[in-house]
């Protein structure tokens, strides 16, 4: 008995250090992004084919970022495996402003260094438009409490038109 409760003291004292760090208030309004996502069949524009796969957004670095990891299960249009990759974005502040890094297991590499935020709703992140390169957009819109909206999206050099890359809804699991 007595070793069960020292167990159980251990056990409540350690978690909290478990926990996930609080936002700081400059990120607090993205608070709604984090934690673990599965998505339904997402559209690939290019291909005609499907996306699906898992998202993992935590608290990170006490609380001054938040990390994003997925994994993407691409289907072809034929409905055939089209293969997958993984993915990371770290979502931080700097200089006063919003910005993210992505990077991808095909070598794909995004720095987003502007953001649109609505406070608990939504956020844009845009990448800018180098030379000869197109700007890209992602955004995460929270259209009921565990549902999130997200379109990717580029902008070709020269255009204000958004070209829609992929597009699908996540579902908070946890």
């Amino acid at each position: 008995m007595r070793l069960a409760l020292v167990a159980l003291a251990t056990l409540a004292l350690a978690a909290p250090a478990l926990a996930q760090p609080a936002l700081k208030p400059v990120l607090a309004p993205l608070g709604f992004l984090v934690g673990d996502w599965k998505s339904d069949a997402g559209k690939v524009a290019d291909t005609g084919g499907t996306s699906a796969g898992t998202s993992h957004i935590t608290v990170e670095s006490d609380g001054w970022s938040l990390l994003r990891r997925d994994r993407t299960d691409l289907t072809g249009a034929d409905g055939k495996p089209a293969g997958g990759f993984s993915q990371v974005m770290l979502i931080y502040t700097e200089a006063g402003g919003l910005r993210a890094d992505y990077s991808d297991g095909e070598g794909h590499v995004i720095h987003y260094q502007q953001a649109k935020v609505r406070p608990g709703r939504s956020v844009t992140f845009m990448s800018p438009s180098d030379e000869g390169q197109p700007a890209y957009r992602l955004e995460y819109e929270l259209k009921a409490p565990d549902t999130l909206a997200v379109t990717f999206g580029m902008l070709p050099q020269g255009t204000s038109t958004l070209h829609t890359i992929a597009t699908g809804v996540l579902h908070r699991v946890k």
